[in-house]
């Protein structure tokens, strides 16, 4: 299977932390089940280099997902709290150029 990052959006004034968002991103990581390879992390500062698309999100975090194709892994953001609070998600293809994870030397 493919690895997929899942980069989430807010908006602009959503505030991280409130208990019904925490048990809301449980429930959506619960329901990924066995394909989230990793659970990521929330962001409580960022900011944008280039055409960054919208005003009105940030980075809000992100998580590393396995699927079959593109489709079957936007069908698994479609259930992101960020969308549902207003938000994005942008899934991406993890394409590995050094698998061993070190920078190729010449």
């Amino acid at each position: 299977m493919t690895t997929y990052l899942f980069s989430y959006r807010m908006p602009t004034d959503y505030t991280p932390g409130d208990p019904d968002a925490a048990k809301a991103w449980g429930s959506f990581f619960e329901g990924i089940g066995s394909n989230l390879v990793d659970v990521g992390n929330p962001t409580f500062e960022s900011t944008s280099l280039g055409a960054c698309e919208s005003s009105t999100t940030h980075l809000g975090g992100f998580s590393l997902v396995t699927a079959d194709d593109l489709e079957a892994a936007v069908t698994m953001a479609q259930a992101s709290p960020a969308v549902a609070n207003g938000g994005g998600v942008e899934v991406g293809v993890i394409t590995e150029i050094y698998p061993d994870r070190r920078l190729a030397q010449d």
